[in-house]
Formats: C-alpha cells, structure tokens, sequence
C-alpha cells in the first residue's frame, strides 16, 4: 500500500498518465500509449518509483541484517537435509511439495496446490567399465529417458569422436559401437545440444549406446546428468554422461590407435506419468486482486546430491520475498504470488501445464519472474519486455543501491516462465556471479556446502524489492 509521504507525488503522476490513457480511449499497452510514456510520462514514473526508496530499504534492512538475515539459508538447509533430492515422478519430490506445503501455510500465507502429470523416469542400477585396453571403473549417470540396457548389459567397441560432425565422417565406424562424445565445453547453451540429442545422433549410425562427457568446465571426476530427448522414429539406444577426466582418457587412447572397449549395465526405465502439483503461495492485491506479479523457482530436482543450488535457492527466495513483505505488514495493489513449478528439469512441464491453464487471463499478468541460475551474489536484473516497461525497470533497480545491484541487463530468461514472455508478459531473471555453476549442476555436488547465507540474503531482498514495487505501482508494466 502507498505510504502516506508518497501521496502527492502518486496522485498527481496517476492523474496525469490516466489522463493519457483515456486520451482517444487508449489502453495503458496500446503503441500510442507506449510512445506518450516515452515522450512525457517517465519522469512521473520514475517520481512515483523514487517514492518506494524508503520501502524498499525497510525490506532490505530487514533480509540482510534484521530479524529475516539468513533465514531463506536456514530453510534451504532444513528442505534439502530433510527430503533429499527431488526427481520428477519419486517418492522424495511428493514428500518435499508436501513440505513445503505446511511450511508456508505456518507462514501465514494463502497456499494452495493445481495438480498437473508429469514424466516418471527411474535410474536404475547402473555401471560402466573399460575393459580393454586396461580395466577402469568409469564414473557414470545415465540420462534421463534413456531407456536400460539387457540385463548383462552392453559389451562394445568405442569409437571416440568430439563432434556431430565428425560423427558423420566416421560413420561407417560407428555401427555396433558405443559413440564417446568428448566435445569440448564451449558454453552450457551451445555444448548441452551433445546430452541431449547425443543418443540419437549416435543411433543414426547404427551405434548401440553413446556415452557424453559431462556438459561443465571442470571436473574431479564428477558425472553430470540431465534431460535428453530421443528423435522420432530412431532406434532408442541406452546413453549417460560421463566425466571429463575418462572422455579425455578414451580419446587420448583413441588417437594413440588403441582398441577400446567398454560394458554398459543401466537398468533405465520410463513408468506411466505421476500425478504432482505445482506449489502456489498469495498475498492478495488490496485494489487489484486479479492482476498478478509472479515469482518462481523450480521445486524438483535431478535425483544426485541435495539439488540445493537448482533449483532450491531459487525456490526459497521466492517463498523468502512473500514473507519479508508480509513480516513488514505491507500489501501491494496487485497479488504477489509465487509458483514453485514440478517437473522443470524434464522441460518445463508443470510449468507448461499452469501456463495452459492460466493463459486465459494473461493480460492480468503485470510481471513473471523466474530465479533458477543459482542464488550467489546478485550482480543485475535480466529483463525482457516493451522498450517502455524497460525505462520503468530501470527506475526500479535504482532502488537496489543499498545492496549495490542497480544494473538492468536484457534478456530475462528461464524455462519455466519463457510460454508468458514468449506472448508478449514481461519477464525477469536474476543474474548472479555464477562462475561455479555448472561445475555442480546435475551432479552429486549440488549440496548445500554451494550456497552462501549472505548470497541468499542479497538475492531475497531484490527479489522482494523488485516484486512488491512493480506490484503496488499505480499501473502495470506496459506491452
């Protein structure tokens, strides 16, 4: 709600830019509309804005060195201790939405649950070994819809390639092999295409498995798993990532001339899909209740480590930004509501699915914002969105000076919230000193030893910051 000091300011900017609006009976997203903010109306906005300084350090002070300092750490911690990984379709993933289920509710906020289906696909046992030239046990986990190996396995040939296109040079060598990928990792966007159509690469040249070393840019030894997505009408063969450290020794041995062999054991399987919901927590708009600002993170996981990093950092601090704003007894014009989606990792399907369901309303939608790049320290505020609702963005940001994160940057992105961005809903992201990554995505080392407290304070607070203002804004955030 607009604090007492702000009322002139508010009043006189709202009044004029209604005045604007109705002007030929344009509509706040109209192009008309979005040329008169930029020609006249920025210095009203960025006025009203400017009125939420003193708000805005109250939600600061209270997350970083108040009452809240450490708390979205202290629950990050007790979630992932108690539950454990989170894969879509277990046990451990129904556990944990119950979980946090209760825990927001004893939050005091309004919590409900949408039930979606959502894949269910089992590990398995699984193993690999090199068996020729020497023996050597081989770090593995397989990929997520591979399907399993017979039982006693797969003992082949290797042929060790570090491209798709070298793979189509050497065809011919491929048939009865396992195809060894070692790529080189150039970004985790261009390199990940090799994990998830690897498999089906490999299949198209008769090979009977595929090993993928581990999409990241370091190694002791860690496999890293993932999605993969097998092509139509293709023979699906078994396939898993392996370290970079035994992608290298093959390849290594390969151009030495020596023959390889390894033997694959993966008891992979994919069940009928399982019932899930995605989490959905409020605090109701006190004017415009049907119009919503939307956080989120992902409450899956992959089923190695704690997935404390991806995705439940960002699933905290969105559970977190609701309740600085609630300990502070305010209530923005619009629904603050946060969506702790299931099943991201296997492509955004709860999300989809909440998408489909919703859509309906979607000029409601002020703001989607999506947290699943890990919570290390904040650096900027990735945004996508109409150049006018941008030049209110960067009025926003400015209020984050105390945390020194004033920085707008383009392109907010995130799997979960790209179906609103991609029809025109504004969106944001969170930008972090994420060097680290992807040396602990999909992998064992997704713990809680990555996370910081004080990171988790500074991404809280801006993400709080940032949702409350544009939510209690006179308008929403033009098209």
């Amino acid at each position: 709600m607009a604090q007492d000091g702000r009322l002139p300011i508010l009043l006189s900017s709202f009044m004029f830019l209604s005045m604007l609006w109705s002007l030929g009976g344009c509509h706040p997203h109209s192009a008309w509309a979005r040329a008169a903010f930029n020609d006249t109306a920025r210095k009203y906005v960025a006025a009203e804005v400017a009125g939420y300084a003193d708000v805005a350090k109250r939600i600061i002070d209270l997350a970083v060195f108040g009452a809240a300092r450490n708390r979205s750490y202290r629950r990050l911690a007790d979630f992932t201790d108690t539950i454990g990984n989170r894969v879509s379709g277990s046990r451990n993933l129904e556990m944990a939405i119950k979980y946090i289920y209760n825990a927001m509710t004893q939050d005091g906020l309004d919590v409900h649950l949408e039930p979606v289906k959502i894949p269910h696909w089992v590990r398995g046992k699984e193993s690999a070994e090199m068996i020729v030239p020497r023996a050597k046990n081989l770090a593995i986990l397989g990929l997520g819809s591979s399907v399993g190996t017979p039982p006693e396995g797969i003992e082949a040939a290797v042929l060790v390639v570090t491209s798709f296109e070298e793979l189509k040079h050497r065809a011919s060598e491929a048939v009865g092999k396992i195809v060894v990928f070692n790529q080189p990792f150039v970004s985790y966007g261009e390199t990940v295409a090799y994990r998830a159509y690897g498999a089906s690469e490999a299949a198209k040249v008769g090979a009977v498995a595929s090993l993928i070393r581990s999409i990241t840019p370091f190694s002791i030894n860690s496999p890293h798993t993932g999605w993969q997505d097998y092509q139509d009408g293709l023979n699906r063969i078994p396939t898993a990532c392996i370290t970079v450290e035994d992608a290298e020794l093959m390849w290594r041995m390969a151009q030495r001339g020596q023959r390889i062999v390894v033997r694959l054991t993966m008891a992979a399987k994919t069940l009928p899909d399982a019932d899930s919901f995605n989490t959905v927590a409020e605090i109701r708009g006190w004017q415009h209740p049907e119009q919503v600002v939307l956080l989120s993170g992902h409450l899956d996981s992959w089923d190695v480590g704690q997935g404390a990093m991806d995705d439940g950092g960002g699933a905290m601090i969105s559970w977190e930004a609701l309740s600085l704003i609630k300990d502070l007894g305010l209530r923005p014009r619009r629904t603050l509501r946060t969506v702790l989606w299931t099943a991201e990792e296997q492509g955004g399907v709860g999300a989809q699915q909440y998408y489909n369901l919703h859509k309906v309303n979607i000029s409601n939608f002020d703001l989607v914002m999506e947290s699943d790049l890990g919570t290390f320290s904040p650096v900027a505020l990735q945004f996508t969105g109409s150049d006018a609702a941008q030049k209110v963005m960067e009025e926003v940001v400015k209020l984050l000076a105390p945390i020194n994160t004033t920085k707008l940057e383009t392109h907010g992105e995130g799997t979960d919230i790209s179906p609103w961005m991609q029809t025109g809903v504004p969106g944001v992201s969170l930008h972090v000193a994420d060097s680290r990554y992807f040396w602990f995505h999909h992998s064992e080392g997704d713990a809680m030893t990555v996370q910081d407290p004080q990171d988790m304070n500074l991404c809280s607070a801006l993400w709080a910051v940032v949702a409350y203002v544009v939510a209690d804004l006179q308008d929403m955030l033009p098209r």
